[in-house]
């Protein structure tokens, strides 16, 4: 069983930076991981994710400025966040999947089977 909780959301104004932690309660290495978004209104999409090997996904709006990472020694994935817009407002969710769903699209929301409680990202114009 493995618990999630993210930590590092705030308000920022546009063209800030913010770098979200999901510290994961259990070993880590051997699942794929991901952070998800969802702002009012809308559905939770994928923003990047990052497999067993450390290869990457990216949503094409965050493509260039956002970058996933894994320290398996710490059992804590990362999303560094640059040049925020606005349109990034939303509460991000750390989430984790088994390797059985590595053939699976790395942002499909139904393969992962833990998540955290989400962190609150703002960005004011």
């Amino acid at each position: 069983q493995v618990q999630l909780v993210e930590s590092g959301g705030d308000s920022v104004q546009a063209g800030g930076s913010l770098r979200l932690s999901c510290a994961a309660s259990g070993y880590t290495s051997n699942y794929e991981m991901g952070w998800f978004r969802q702002a009012p209104g809308k559905e939770r999409e994928g923003v990047a994710a990052i497999n067993t090997d450390s290869m990457t996904r990216y949503a094409d709006s965050v493509k260039g400025r956002f970058t996933i990472s894994r320290d398996n020694a710490k059992n804590t994935l990362y999303l560094e966040m640059n040049s925020l817009k606005p349109e990034d407002t939303a509460l991000y969710y750390c989430a984790a999947r088994i390797r059985y769903y590595s053939s699976y699209d790395l942002f499909d929301l139904r393969t992962f089977g833990y998540w955290g409680q989400g962190t609150q990202v703002t960005v004011s114009s």
